[in-house]
């Protein structure tokens, strides 16, 4: 077999395979959109890759329960945006000063940066904070939830590495000559550089506070303050347990603000990511 013909075959095989994995990667997400369309009957019945025409009754289902979406739609925004920009403008910013600045026991600070983040967000210890919450009269507030964004160490590790690829230091001390101060350089020059960066930050940060569930769950038990996946969650009380098409209706409106992100900033997480794995 000559060589033309192998690469041939190999690049007929690297296809076949990225097919393979797009399509796990979108089946779930097209069973949830089909049985969004389904009565409780029919998705009993089994799994179906055709939509049915069920939605506007699943939809009257869904307003009729006495639970207010729309308002957790909004809850779910007050938190998310917030979130993503105090996680992203302090995460750069942090990664910055790492990154440029030589001090004492900056190891130790990149060294801790890196452990934080392989450390699993369950083994906070939510029990000591929702007790520090309580004593601060902080409950039923989005503060808890909105504030602790600041510190965010996989994404301070994510803009270290990317800062670190992409920021020659030498155009910093060209700034400084020109007499520009240090928050000058780091919103006129770093910022606009590492934008691509910046912007994979920020989807992967709103995408985590839209769907974040359970420390609302634990701070929140006002209804008119729930955010949306806590919304959804009403959904599955015994009284409504068998109206799966509304459930899943539910769901799919939850992913609404995802895909339309991830639709919108797609070509920022691709380069954001690959800039950010080059070392030079």
């Amino acid at each position: 077999m000559s060589y033309k013909l192998r690469m041939k075959f190999i690049k007929i095989g690297v296809y076949i395979f990225l097919i393979i994995l797009f399509l796990l990667a979108i089946l779930p997400i097209w069973l949830l959109l089909v049985n969004a369309t389904r009565s409780t009957p029919e998705i009993q019945q089994g799994v179906s890759l055709l939509p049915s025409n069920n939605l506007v009754i699943n939809w009257n289902h869904l307003t009729g329960m006495g639970v207010n979406i729309w308002r957790g739609f909004l809850n779910s925004l007050i938190i998310s945006v917030p979130v993503t920009f105090l996680t992203v403008y302090f995460s750069m910013m942090t990664a910055y000063a790492i990154h440029v600045y030589d001090f004492k026991w900056k190891k130790i600070l990149y060294n801790i940066v890196v452990l934080l983040t392989i450390v699993p967000t369950q083994l906070v210890p939510i029990i000591g904070f929702y007790k520090y919450m309580a004593s601060l009269k902080l409950l039923n507030s989005y503060i808890p939830l909105i504030i602790p964004a600041i510190a965010s160490p996989p994404m301070v590790f994510f803009a270290l590495q990317y800062l670190e690829s992409t920021i020659v230091k030498d155009l910093i001390e060209a700034a400084r000559i020109e007499g520009s101060g240090e928050l000058g350089i780091f919103h006129r020059i770093i910022l606009p550089i590492a934008k691509p960066g910046a912007f994979t930050m920020g989807i992967l940060s709103f995408v985590a506070s839209w769907n974040n569930f359970f420390t609302p769950f634990m701070l929140i038990s006002k209804v008119e303050k729930y955010t949306l996946p806590m919304v959804v969650k009403l959904l599955r009380g015994d009284m409504y347990r068998t109206e799966y098409g509304a459930i899943y209706l539910g769901l799919a409106i939850t992913m609404i603000p995802i895909i339309i992100v991830y639709a919108i900033f797609s070509k920022y997480i691709v380069s954001g990511i690959a800039m950010g794995a080059i070392k030079e």
